[in-house]
């Protein structure tokens, strides 16, 4: 009789909740601009162990926001940075009490910042995950929910109705 192949595959995630977790997010935001922002999510990510170092990754993620602002029309920011040090793609919410100008003039107001933690090595996972927070862009009345809501656990039911899409 041949072995049997008991090889634990993982499993990709299959909604944008599964990416993130209730101490990573951040119903009130207390900052009031980018820079404030990113600081305040990076140490989220810091505490909770997805991050080791909270200084490299937050000056990574300030200077790529720096260079490509990430804010979409919808009043959703995606700023991000990939470090060697990140393990595994995850991210952390903020919302605003209320639309603020993000990264500068010219640029459309944001409420919802989404603040991405990607290992150097996973493009393919970053770009299926960017595509379908892009894809949460499209969904006013998801995103009226989010912008509404007032704890974790009503975030993290709102992602879990926003599939990913794989490869």
């Amino acid at each position: 009789m041949p072995p049997l192949d008991v090889t634990l595959h993982p499993v990709a995630p299959s909604t944008l909740a599964e990416y993130t977790r209730a101490a990573l997010i951040v119903p009130r935001l207390r900052e009031r601009d980018t820079a404030g922002i990113i600081s305040e999510l990076s140490q989220a990510l810091q505490r909770e162990g997805c991050v080791a170092d909270v200084l490299p990754f937050y000056h990574a993620a300030l200077n790529q926001e720096l260079l490509s602002n990430s804010a979409l029309e919808c009043g959703v920011a995606l700023p991000h940075a990939r470090l060697s040090g990140v393990r595994h793609l995850q991210f952390a919410f903020g919302r605003a009490p209320e639309p603020l100008i993000w990264g500068g003039r010219g640029y459309s107001p944001v409420q919802l910042v989404f603040l991405l933690a990607v290992p150097a090595t996973d493009a393919a996972g970053y770009l299926h995950l960017l595509a379908s927070l892009a894809r949460l862009g499209k969904e006013p009345g998801l995103l009226a929910r989010l912008r509404e809501a007032e704890s974790p656990e009503v975030v993290l039911a709102v992602l879990e109705q926003i599939r990913i899409r794989q490869g």
